[in-house]
């Protein structure tokens, strides 16, 4: 009988367990919950040192938190990894020596020597100081960094060195002036009296190990470096800017019932920290400073200064350099030569420079400038050496970022790729001979993995897999780790061998059953040309049964330089399947990189410099137009949504294309330019006093008066990044011009980015109910 019973019992569960799993129809509830319920794809990839094992983190079983796994190449299968290894949350920083017989790497603040033919590892520190390893020497000999000095230690002898002797504060004062007689005096005791003479005897021990004081005031130190042979130090100073006022973000809902206050960042156009940057000769114990007035093109005035003509002469007369932010110095393996980066303050001009460190003297090497800003994929950075002589380096000078190498013996600069894409990330092989390269060849939404020779020839496409392919090279270059997904299906990892047209083997499955009975679209993507000519890619949803009022949304983006027309899983991952739902109840989605995405090069990232809510936003409206001629959609019935950047154009769209939207919701959306931060704000606008006029046509607050439409505002209060007073001057605004077609939504314990499920899924449902009672209607 009870055998029967429990037959029954399985009868009756097994029906149940099936209706749980099937995911349609979508509801908010249902997708905005955590995202654990569609499974938890792999992360932190990191191999072995000797390239045997993979790991990464895994949560198949869902817990409450991911465990470590390691693929295995040998038996090449995976399983639950306690090894020492596994419980490093980031991938060793390995640095080798010349041969490659040894590595080093840091950890929890102490430095570890890896004897890779005999694979034992040493540690070589152990202190309550933190050691930042900067590198091999020679094949014996390391260069590390503790409590702001470098220091040298031999791995024969295990002699260690101080190199550097930055005192902070600054140098002590030699005391008050003295009357001419009194210094008759003292000179006068000191010749008569034996004491004195013996007390200022140098100790001869000391002397030899004493390294002058190099007093930096209350400067922060950084980017140091040494060359390899040890003469040669290079440092900066960053003078901190004094006199900025910091935002206060208050925080509600506290542990202690009382409200907190966060002190935040500064606004944009506040005082810069000053760059100042040295090499200290060690052999003469001398420091020499950089100059950056002998920098080519130093006190260039940008063009957009043409629009106020008064300042401009002004500036023209006064003939200053511009402020730079120095780079840190890289020598060549030979010690020969040191190269140095340098970037405008006003973000126009970026500089490689030649470093003669026998008297600091420079030599411009290759200057990148744009009338927008500097940018781009790779851009920006410290370049990184082949050999004694020849470096590699990225440059935007076609307009899409590509590889370069400049080989200082002969002044030679070569660029290694070309083409309507962009070099998305460049690998040095371990041999020196080869370049693994990460790129958008194929098309703007599709990454592969790439080997060219160092001299720009066979360049070969080792992925295959159409989508995302996020590469993790093994230290022996044997084996790929790829990262891939497609536009319907999260990230998984693949593992293939270093050859062309290798087959990728999936190693692990991570979507959850109930994710996997819905069948999520494949966005349609498609290409339209908007009022400028250029090309504008999209995705598209189509509605599965369109409502007799053909409605239509459109989904903006976040961050502006950020791509979601893509073939491969979106980040935007809660919108893919919020859109999934849209076209379920009878609206077509569209998903446009606008002007200023990523991923197109340097003309699409700058075509919104001085103007946001510009090109950006009238690709919004092409992409309408292009969605009434193709897809059938009523222009009188569009609603348009978004995050972040998102949810300025949004905004900007309600006031500014009133006629062409007739609702929209906006997230977490910045109002007003001249109340965000400055390092992302000053690239694109310049400052609200240098450019007011950049400031004044790209701020929705100043056009608050056109809004016709149903306008949602939703915003977290404790947002740090775009702040809730943004959202609450706009709120002024509209109140002050009497407008009465709009709603707010507060999220008390939310920052920029939402975390509670309940908050994500109160935002959608507002969001979907917006759009159901005024695109429908």
């Amino acid at each position: 009988m009870r055998k029967l019973s429990f037959k029954v019992s399985l009868f009756l569960l097994f029906p149940t367990a099936q209706v749980f799993a099937q995911l349609a129809p979508l509801t908010v509830e249902k997708i905005m919950r955590d995202p654990k319920w569609m499974g938890t794809s792999p992360s932190n990839y990191r191999w072995s040192a000797d390239s045997k094992f993979l790991y990464f983190n895994w949560n198949p079983k869902n817990l409450e938190k991911s465990e470590v796994y390691r693929w295995d190449v040998n038996k090449q299968k995976y399983e639950l990894s306690t090894d020492s290894i596994a419980q490093l949350d980031q991938v060793p920083n390995y640095v080798y020596n010349d041969n490659r017989s040894l590595a080093l790497y840091e950890r929890d603040g102490d430095l570890f020597l890896v004897d890779v033919k005999k694979k034992g590892t040493k540690r070589l520190t152990q202190t309550i100081e933190r050691e930042n390893l900067i590198g091999f020497l020679n094949t014996q000999q390391i260069a590390y960094v503790r409590n702001e000095n470098i220091y040298s230690l031999d791995l024969t002898s295990l002699e260690t060195k101080q190199l550097s002797n930055f005192v902070r504060g600054n140098a002590p004062s030699k005391g008050p002036m003295l009357s001419p007689q009194d210094e008759w005096l003292k000179k006068d005791q000191e010749q008569l009296f034996d004491v004195f003479k013996e007390k200022d005897k140098p100790e001869r021990n000391r002397a030899s190990k004493a390294l002058k004081p190099i007093y930096i005031g209350d400067a922060m130190l950084a980017g140091l470096s040494i060359n390899p042979d040890g003469k040669y130090i290079n440092y900066r100073l960053i003078h901190m800017a004094r006199g900025n006022r910091n935002t206060i973000v208050p925080d509600f809902i506290t542990r202690s019932g009382y409200v907190e206050d966060l002190n935040m960042r500064t606004k944009v156009g506040n005082s810069q920290a000053r760059y100042a940057s040295y090499v200290y000769q060690l052999d003469r114990d001398t420091v020499l400073e950089l100059n950056a007035s002998t920098i080519p093109g130093i006190n260039d005035l940008p063009a957009y200064l043409s629009d106020y003509p008064e300042r401009l002469t002004q500036l023209k007369k006064e003939n200053k350099d511009r402020p730079i932010n120095w780079g840190m110095l890289t020598w060549s393996p030979s010690g020969k030569y040191g190269v140095i980066t340098a970037k405008s303050q006003d973000n126009k001009d970026f500089w490689i420079l030649k470093v003669d460190p026998t008297d600091a003297s420079l030599s411009l090497i290759d200057r990148q400038h744009d009338e927008a800003w500097i940018s781009g994929p790779g851009i920006g950075r410290e370049v990184r050496w082949i050999d004694g002589n020849t470096f590699y380096f990225q440059s935007e000078a076609t307009g899409y970022s590509h590889l370069y190498t400049y080989d200082l013996s002969n002044g030679q600069k070569k660029q290694l790729t070309q083409g309507n894409w962009e070099v998305q990330s460049v690998q040095l092989s371990n041999d020196k001979k080869t370049f693994y390269i990460s790129g958008n060849k194929e098309h703007p939404g599709i990454t592969h993995f790439y080997s060219l020779n160092t001299d720009g020839s066979n360049f070969t496409q080792l992925t295959t897999a159409k989508g995302g392919n996020e590469v993790t090279l093994s230290p022996d270059e044997r084996w790929l780790a790829i990262n891939h997904s497609t536009s319907n299906k999260p990230w998984e990892l693949y593992i293939q061998a270093n050859k062309p047209k290798a087959d990728a083997k999936q190693v692990t499955e991570s979507t959850s059953t109930e994710f996997n009975s819905y069948a999520w679209r494949e966005p349609e993507l498609v290409k339209f040309q908007n009022r400028h000519g250029d090309d504008v890619y999209a995705r598209v949803y189509p509605a599965k049964n369109p409502h007799p009022n053909k409605p239509a949304v459109v989904f903006v983006h976040g961050a502006g330089y950020l791509q979601n027309v893509h073939y491969w899983w979106s980040q935007y991952f809660r919108e893919y399947m919020f859109n999934n739902m849209l076209a379920d109840n009878g609206y077509t989605v569209i998903d446009v990189d606008y002007t200023a995405s990523s991923g197109y090069g340097r003309n699409h990232r700058t075509g919104i410099y001085r103007h946001m809510g510009g090109k950006d936003l009238t690709d919004q409206v092409d992409a309408v137009d292009y969605l009434v001629k193709n897809y059938n959609v009523n222009p009188n019935h569009v609603g348009i949504y978004g995050g972040s950047y998102g949810g300025f154009i949004t905004l900007m769209a309600l006031f500014t294309e009133a006629d062409r939207f007739q609702s929209g919701a906006a997230l977490r959306s910045v109002t007003d330019w001249a109340h965000y931060n400055h390092g992302y704000t000053a690239n694109i606008l310049n400052t609200p006093i240098e450019d007011p006029i950049a400031f004044k046509r790209s701020s929705p607050i100043y056009f608050a008066d056109g809004l016709k439409g149903n306008l949602l505002m939703l915003h977290g209060m404790v947002d740090v990044n775009v702040q809730f007073q943004d959202i609450v001057r706009l709120n002024q605004r509209l109140i002050e011009l009497g407008k009465d077609n709009w709603d707010l939504a507060v999220y008390p314990v939310e920052d920029h980015g939402f975390v509670t499920p309940s908050s994500w899924t109160d935002e959608y449902k507002r969001i979907f109910k917006l759009f159901e009672n005024t695109l429908k209607k």
